[in-house]
């Protein structure tokens, strides 16, 4: 077996084994991710039931963040089983794009619940409002339990889909916490100012969480260049290749975030046949593949053809 054909079948291998794993790892990942929404969903008619009953601003803030999070949970369980569609005449590159859909959805939700909880809280800070903080500590205490349970489900998650959700769930852990504490604080002390400061507080961290999902969402859909890839190292790892006179008009971007697509046009030394060529592209994948590229577009050029794309020559 010629060089050629060993690097080809090695590729192929490791992606059938790849494959297998995104496919086992996809199935848990939907799977817990179903289990949290119910978790979640219940817990938050759970909570805003007892938001009203309390009368404290900092469970109804917390309601409407995890009422987010129920949203973006269901989106996730959704249009992580919308991405196994193969691509089709529709969408040529699949539909893993669609997950992106389900964060602004999700954002547009946490802004609009922020902005209202923040109208209902600031008016307190000039007029409290007593709150029933015995009933605030035991929604505290379960609020803890419950979401303390999924982040332990959720953290032996290999899936990026997984580590997101259960970095939702820990920012619940710690709200419920420091409603635990303002709980305690004003059962010792009458100082009911200290709910609206804490619905305030978990208002203003909701949005900032919001903020980041966003600018990160956008510079997927402008096709931003992935933060984990370096497109001058890419470049000088290729030219470093036998037979690899020069390398341009090399673009780079993400499909969801995970899935990374780059086009590339390669200078060759001198023309090569369509076995070294073959090895030659081989070497290529692969080591794009080490660069966290999964697909690849390959366009070769000799030293004297002129490029069309002349800015980008």
């Amino acid at each position: 077996m010629n060089s050629s054909k060993r690097i080809l079948l090695n590729i192929k291998i490791n992606s059938m084994s790849s494959e297998h794993t995104d496919h086992t790892h996809h199935h848990n990942d939907v799977k817990n991710i179903k289990a949290a929404f119910f978790l979640n969903l219940f817990f938050t008619l759970f909570e805003i039931a007892g938001g009203f009953f309390t009368n404290s601003m900092a469970i109804l803030s917390d309601a409407v963040h995890d009422f987010g999070d129920c949203l973006s949970l269901g989106l996730s369980w959704y249009f992580q089983k919308k991405t196994r569609k193969t691509p089709d005449n529709i969408y040529s590159y699949g539909y893993k794009r669609f997950s992106l859909l389900g964060a602004i959805i999700n954002s547009i939700v946490l802004v609009v619940g922020s902005v209202f909880i923040l109208s209902e809280s600031i008016p307190r800070i000039f007029h409290p409002e007593k709150s029933q903080v015995q009933g605030m500590f035991v929604l505290a205490i379960v609020g803890i339990l419950v979401n303390g349970a999924a982040v332990f489900r959720l953290k032996k998650g290999s899936s990026i889909n997984e580590k997101v959700v259960s970095l939702h769930f820990m920012e619940d852990v710690l709200s419920w916490i420091a409603i635990l504490l303002g709980s305690v604080v004003m059962y010792f002390f009458n100082i009911p100012i200290i709910d609206p400061i804490l619905s305030i507080g978990i208002a203003f961290f909701v949005l900032f969480n919001v903020y980041k999902n966003i600018r990160q969402t956008l510079h997927i859909i402008l096709q931003g260049i992935p933060i984990e890839v370096n497109p001058e190292e890419i470049t000088k790892q290729l030219e470093q290749l036998n037979g690899i006179n020069e390398i341009h008009d090399l673009h780079v971007w993400s499909v969801d975030g995970n899935y990374n697509v780059l086009t590339v046009h390669v200078v060759l030394i001198k023309p090569l046949e369509m076995n070294l060529l073959a090895e030659l592209k081989a070497n290529i994948r692969l080591l794009l593949q080490e660069n966290g590229i999964q697909h690849v577009t390959i366009e070769f050029e000799t030293e004297d053809e002129r490029c069309v794309f002349e800015k980008c020559c």
